[in-house]
């Protein structure tokens, strides 16, 4: 039986145990693991791949020095057969598999990230152009990162606008009450 914890001494039990066991050493404190870069104090955790980020757009060869604030533009609707089919799609390909990671840190990337992995299996000029304004954007925001409060509570707290789903429900409601209460159960089952 594995005890999890505080427990300084049956931590290093623990870690005896597997330096007997398997060849492993202790690296000390967590700072860099499969890219993303972690930064501890006694209050908060910290997590960044800016370095990644910058990997990634050096990989697409981003030379510019554009900046973006939005990662799509307003109104656009990418499709399959807009603009002509990718000479080479594999580096668009290898590109969105990228972002995809980036979207641990960068939880606002994961919609149009989710947009243009739509389009890997032939992706077209629009869809490159789609996938370097993404990147653009993450240039502008590389260093807004998580922030983690090792004091706060685990709970979890959901928002929703009651009067933007009262607009979208296909029913009719009596009283503003059970407008709230419908959009109420719609969030719980999107969390669910």
């Amino acid at each position: 039986m594995i005890i999890t914890g505080s427990d300084s001494s049956t931590i290093f039990e623990v870690k005896q145990h597997l330096f007997r066991t398997f060849k492993t050493k202790d690296l000390g404190p967590l700072r860099y693991f499969l890219g993303i870069e972690v930064a501890s104090s006694l209050k908060s955790y910290f997590l960044s791949q800016v370095k990644y980020a910058n990997e990634v757009i050096h990989r697409a060869g981003l030379t510019d020095t554009k900046l973006s604030d939005t990662p799509m533009e307003l109104n656009v609707k990418l499709n399959t057969t807009d603009g002509v089919p990718l000479d080479n799609p594999t580096l668009y390909r290898e590109l969105v598999g990228c972002l995809v990671y980036l979207t641990v840190t960068h939880p606002d990337l994961a919609y149009i990230v989710h947009v243009v992995s739509q389009f890997v299996s032939a992706p077209r000029s629009t869809h490159w152009a789609a996938l370097l304004r993404i990147l653009r954007y993450l240039r502008s925001t590389i260093f807004q990162d998580l922030l983690f409060s090792s004091t706060s509570s685990l709970d979890l707290v959901a928002y929703v606008d009651a009067d933007w789903k009262s607009k979208k429900q296909i029913v009719v409601t009596r009283s503003t009450a059970e407008t709230k209460y419908r959009a109420m159960i719609h969030a719980t089952a999107e969390i669910v």
